[in-house]
Parts: C-alpha cells; structure tokens; sequence
C-alpha cells in the first residue's frame, strides 16, 4: 500500500519528496461540486497542477545501477514509429474521469496518441507497452520551436487529462511550441497500476493511518501487506519497470517519435526529479527545460518525509497567520496562530477517537482530516475552503474535509479512484532501495512529531510503506548531474509546503555547475508559475519562447 505520506493518505513511503500529490482541476471541481462547494472565485479547480515526491528507478529493471549513464535504446522500429493522432475521449477512470477536453483558444483541438516503449529496456526487442499522449499544436506553426513536453508531478498524475485541464495557463508557451504531456507507464491511460477495488479503497483510505495501540499498528502493518499483494496480483507483471529511469527513457524515444532534435520540457514537482534524471542519462538532447517545485535529490526518503512534515507544518502556520490578521472575520477559534494551530491538532485528537459524519454514509477519519487539510495547503487560494473545513468539522460536520481529502487520494464523486496513489506506490517503491522496519520506523516517530505536530506523526509512519513492496528497491540517491546540458531554470518556492524551498538549491548544485539557473519566488503554495506573479512569468516564458537565460539568483514576489 503506499502510505502516510503525502500524495495520498497514504503514499508510497518516503519517497524522496513523497509528498503529496494534487489532482487535476477537473477532478477537485468534480468533487468540491458534489460537495456544493466552489473555489475562490467560484474556481473550484486544484492549485496548479499535480504535486510531488520523489526518487528514481534503477536500471531498466528497477534492480541494478538506476544511476548509471548508459542509457540502453530503443530499437529502430519503435523510434520510427508513426503516432495515429486523433480527437482525444474524455478520460478514463483510472485518470480521474470528467469529460472530453474542452478546444484550446482559437479552437485548437485536444489529439491523443499512443507510443510503443520496450517494457525493458534491457530488452529493447521484447515486450512493450503502450503509452498514452496528449497534444496541443503550436498556435503559430511559422515561428515553431518543436514540442514542448509537460510532467506535472505525483509520481502518478495523468499528463493526458492534466495537460487540458491546465492547458489555458500555459498558452502563451503555444505560440512557438506543441504542448505535449504523457502519461508515465504505470499511470492512467499507459497500462496502468491496479491495487484494489473502489470499495476496498474506500475502507482502505478510512484505516488509521497513525497507529497508537500495538492492536492498531499489527492492523496498519497488515493494511501494506494487503495492499501489496492486491499490486502484485493485478499488475505484478509491469511493477519492476514503472520506475523514474524507464519514463525517462520513455521522454528520449518520444523526443525521436515527435521528431525533435533537443527535449524542451516543464517539470512539476515530482517532473522535476524525472527531468533530472533525464538530464543526467541524456545531457546533450536537453533544450530548453524549466524545474518548477523543485524535488531535492540528494535526500534519502526520510530527509524528504521530514522535510515535507516542516513544510507542511510552515504553510499551516502561514495559514494560522492569516487567519489571526482578518481578526473576527477568521472563523476558527484562537487569537494568535499557535491557538489555532493547536485547535487542529485537538480536532485531530477528537477524530481519532471517534470520526464524525462526512458524506453519505462515510465518516471523517483522523487520517482522512489530516489528508485533507494537506490539500488544502498546495495552494493559499485554498486557504478559505481549508477555514470552512475546519469550522465545519468542529461543529460535527466532516464533509468539506472529506472531498478535500478524497481530491488528494484521487477519488471521484462517483466514488471511482483514479490510479495515482496505486503509480505512486509502484514508483516511490521501485525507486526507493531503503525498506524501513517497525523498530526504525517508532524510532525516528519523536522527530516527526517535533517537526510537526500535525502532520509528523502522519508522515513518519508512512515510512513504512514500502516494507511489504513486492519488488525490490533502486538506488538510494538520484543522480541529477548533467555535465554538457543546456541551462536548466529551476524554481523554488519559499512557501512551498510539499517541496520546500531548499531542494531548489540542491537540485542546482546537483545538476553541475553551468547547468542549473536558480529562480526564487517569495510565495505560498506549491510551485510559482501559477501563483501569479509576472516576474516568475515573464522569466520561464522569457527562457523557453525566446531563448533569454535569467540571471541565477533572481528573486521574484
């Protein structure tokens, strides 16, 4: 099962970066509707874009050298392969559902596709794999640069429904580029991961996830192993090959197919920490290429948990803050923002020992409280659903909180889950080679809950998500050095909550000198390309339609 730890109540454990993971636009729309409730601004549509984690897969296989890099090929018929595009459907399932994408401005119309990848690259004339793609063409084909590639992170977020989704933010980008997304192996339309049924998940993601008892923790250990071996059984065959270096072989053979001569890509969250691995296995085919929500691949999954337990903690506080300066007009109880970061924590405390009413007949868990107030902090556009949440829940209420946490784990008002928290699992696990025990896991517990009361707990058990994994481990750092490779514009965001501000910096020192160009936004949220500010826009758009590197060490508000 993934676990605590955030993409999803319970994401695959500590993944560098597991952090948690965003849903598309349309799904978090689809759920805040049922609930009948709207974002601001009657914008019911999710921060920007689906969030982070992080580490890579080894080798083809998922068990030898994941850093190496040799990069094995493809064979020829597969890079010359000719893609069928036609009028995208509307998504399936297991990509969140919701209907067919919406024309681009100027009536450009959404096309899908699917490329043929080797299953293992180590056999590159074996079995392969279908993977989905989504494609906006340029608005202006006379000033064409090629295609321009989008992850937006999870590992397990579906670029095929959150390209469309998101594609209007990104238009300016269309006027020299195709806008291209994809859904990594393993995730919504290419082949994906199945763990367990809608029913079982829902049972499944109302576990208490912070074990308190010996009762509950052999009950918590046992939910991993259960949901392993649900993996194992539906979709044993791919997890070896579903990790972080195998999709970035799968960018380099579609850069071929698409035709174009260098990868210009966007990474988001966890995009950034694909991005890097592809910059290390292929520097020379790296064009124009931009790191938004900046993953640290110098962690070990433990740094990254507690980190994100800190970041977290920060955006809450940030939060509390704001909350405290509206003065009456702030519905949560508390004059100063530790009053009020200490009302959630007791509210926590309360759901542990009896969850209240949420939507139909399912109730709010701690666990479940917990997720949702974490998606509540990807974006401070948020922050009034997140005060109305928690209002709402002290008064016996649990709904609000309840469709923001089934926005994190994926779940649609038809009660269907997509597959991001089962692609997460199989990622974060086949990249991960650490595999904490029990003893391991209650011994670091006392960090955690000094980094964050709220969420530490939360993110030290989930340590343990990947003890049960089927498959084994990859490599225990991410090798992001990518000596010969263009500039890479990599952004931090000071109030980041998932990927906290410092793996920005890491992640410039990592990919070699020359390489990295560090960008810092003075924001809140998770990433800055979205988050408003003209001087964060003007300086990706600057770079990627005109070819104008910014200065390392510009800051923007």
């Amino acid at each position: 099962m993934p676990t605590p730890s955030f993409p999803t109540p319970a994401p695959p454990a500590g993944r560098r970066r597991p952090a948690l993971t965003a849903v598309t636009a349309v799904t978090v729309a689809a759920l805040l509707a049922a609930a009948g409730c709207s974002g601001p601004d009657g914008d019911s549509g999710a921060g920007d874009g689906p969030g982070g984690r992080n580490d890579t897969d080894t080798s083809t296989n998922g068990q030898e050298g994941r850093n190496r890099a040799e990069s094995s090929s493809a064979p020829g018929n597969l890079t010359s392969q000719k893609l069928n595009w036609k009028p995208c459907p509307a998504p399936s399932a297991a990509e969140g559902g919701g209907p067919a994408p919406s024309p681009l401005p100027g009536g450009t119309k959404w096309e899908c596709a699917s490329m043929a990848a080797p299953l293992d690259y180590a056999k590159p004339d074996g079995d392969t794999i279908d993977l989905a793609l989504v494609r906006g063409r340029t608005s202006d084909p006379g000033r064409r640069i090629g295609s321009l590639v989008f992850n937006f992170g999870g590992p397990g977020g579906s670029g095929v429904s959150g390209l469309p989704s998101f594609g209007t933010d990104y238009d300016k980008l269309r006027t020299r580029y195709d806008l291209v997304s994809f859904d990594p192996r393993g995730v919504g339309r290419s082949d994906p991961v199945e763990c367990r049924n809608d029913k079982q998940l829902d049972a499944y993601y109302a576990t208490d996830m912070t074990p308190d008892t010996a009762a509950e923790q052999k009950s918590y250990v046992n939910g991993l192993s259960w949901y392993a071996s649900g993996c194992e059984q539906r979709s044993g065959k791919e997890l070896p090959f579903v990790g972080t270096v195998n999709a970035a072989r799968d960018m380099e053979l579609m850069r071929q197919v698409l035709g174009d001569d260098k990868l210009h890509y966007f990474g988001i969250s966890y995009g950034t920490e694909l991005g890097g691995v592809y910059a290390h296995l292929y520097p020379k085919s790296v064009g124009r290429a931009v790191f938004d929500a900046v993953v640290d691949p110098s962690e070990t999954p433990e740094q990254g948990s507690l980190g994100q337990a800190e970041g977290f903690q920060l955006a809450l506080t940030n939060f509390a803050k704001d909350c405290v300066k509206r003065g009456d007009a702030c519905q949560l109880p508390g004059s100063t923002p530790q009053e009020i970061e200490d009302f959630v924590v007791a509210l926590l405390g309360r759901l542990d020992k009896k969850p209240i009413a949420g939507l139909g007949d399912r109730k709010l868990t701690q666990t479940q409280a917990t997720n949702g107030i974490a998606q509540a902090l990807y974006s401070k556009e948020y922050w009034p659903l997140l005060e109305q949440g928690l209002d709402e829940a002290d008064g016996g209420s649990g709904a609000l909180l309840l469709v923001l946490s089934d926005a994190m784990n994926g779940r649609n008002e038809k009660g269907q889950y997509s597959n991001i928290q089962a692609a997460n699992a199989a990622v974060n696990c086949v990249d991960a080679k650490e595999r904490y025990t029990l003893a391991q896991t209650k011994a670091k517990l006392p960090e955690f809950r000094a980094a964050s009361p709220v969420f530490g707990e939360f993110l030290g058990w989930g340590l343990l998500g990947c003890s049960k994994w089927p498959v084994p481990g990859g490599s225990e750092r991410t090798d992001v050095g990518a000596p010969g490779s263009a500039p890479i514009l990599v952004i931090g965001n000071t109030g980041d909550p998932a990927t906290p501000y410092a793996g920005a910096k890491a992640m410039v020192k990592a990919l070699g000198k020359g390489v990295g160009v560090e960008l810092t936004f003075k924001g809140q949220g998770h990433g800055a390309y979205n988050a408003g500010s003209d001087c964060v826009q003007n300086a990706v758009n600057g770079y990627l339609l005109d070819g104008k590197v910014p200065k390392s060490g510009t800051v923007c508000t």
